[in-house]
């Protein structure tokens, strides 16, 4: 299989490495050091699960370098999307399928809009990874698992296609009965999550154990359900509960990657999780307290990251 990955940050290196050790052809689009490091001495995974030193077909900044491949593995930054999307045109080819990995509920939207909807799939991904340094990626977390499926949920030969690809990459597939579902159960505990670590500044162990901010974590969670369910999505009120006892078993010391970067005074995807629930919670009638809180709360320092 021809791949394509856009973002070769934890998440597209990472699956993106996998696939070229399991002898697929990849294409790497990458920008700066890490590009270059990888241009001159491939790209180097670090894991759990055994590592990885992957040669790319390609390294290179411009997708039209590439030409139309079988799969756009997308695994930029939400606040990446739409500049990436509108670059995705030398890569797509009468059955190329793009598959974003983003945070957030609207990375399959904004492709769709740019490519047309018959081309992206739903997808998610379940990782703890990041640059470790130029060309290298350390996996320190997760099961590598990637979750997709078309977006009206019929069990195409596509989706199937794909999920034999990666499971013979040695990375977890599941294609679930409804992927709508499954990107706003991860939406809701990434959202939170991001959220009240940012504005208090704390790993996860401190504001889950405290009552008061335990207590707006849950009101947030309920936010997210609501307006999944005003929007035809059937997010489960009981996932609230079950979101909340996966936290629990966090580290203590855990944190968002919105978090980190909100705390190193770096753009971040505040608009995509917490702003995203105020804005799509304003359009379907819901009211979003806690989350325009949070949102409103870090907008100053998101800005400022921005220099706006």
């Amino acid at each position: 299989m021809r791949i394509a990955v856009l973002g070769v940050g934890g998440v597209g290196g990472y699956f993106g490495a996998r696939l070229a050790q399991a002898g697929h052809e990849v294409h790497l689009i990458a920008r700066g050091a890490h590009l270059e490091a990888i241009r001159a001495g491939g790209l180097r995974v670090v894991s759990p699960e055994g590592d990885v030193e992957a040669r790319p077909a390609s390294a290179t900044a411009d997708p039209a370098s590439i030409g139309p491949v079988d799969l756009v593995l997308v695994g930029v930054k939400s606040w990446q999307l739409a500049e990436a999307a509108a670059s995705l045109a030398p890569l797509i080819g009468p059955a190329t399928v793009v598959l974003p990995l983003l945070n957030g509920v609207e990375a399959h939207d904004i492709l769709a809009a740019a490519l047309g909807p018959a081309r992206v799939l739903g997808g998610l991904c379940r990782i703890i990874a990041y640059i470790a340094a130029p060309g290298v990626i350390r996996h320190v977390g997760a099961e590598p698992t990637i979750i997709f499926g078309e977006l009206d949920n019929r069990r195409s030969a596509r989706v199937e296609a794909l999920r034999s690809a990666f499971s013979a990459a040695h990375v977890g597939a599941i294609v679930p009965p409804d992927i709508h579902v499954a990107i706003w159960e991860k939406f809701m505990l990434v959202a939170t999550w991001s959220g009240l670590g940012a504005v208090t500044r704390a790993p996860i162990g401190v504001w889950l154990q405290l009552p008061g901010t335990r207590a707006m974590a849950e009101a947030a969670l309920h936010e997210v359900v609501a307006v999944a369910n005003a929007r035809g999505v059937a997010l489960e009120p009981a996932q609230v509960d079950a979101t909340l006892r996966f936290l629990d078993t966090m580290p203590f010391e855990g944190t968002a990657s919105m978090q980190r970067d909100i705390m190193e005074g770096r753009p971040s995807e505040l608009e995509a999780q917490n702003g995203a629930v105020v804005r799509l919670g304003a359009a379907a009638g819901v009211p979003t307290p806690t989350h325009a809180f949070l949102y409103h709360a870090l907008l100053p320092q998101e800005l400022a990251a921005r220099g706006a």
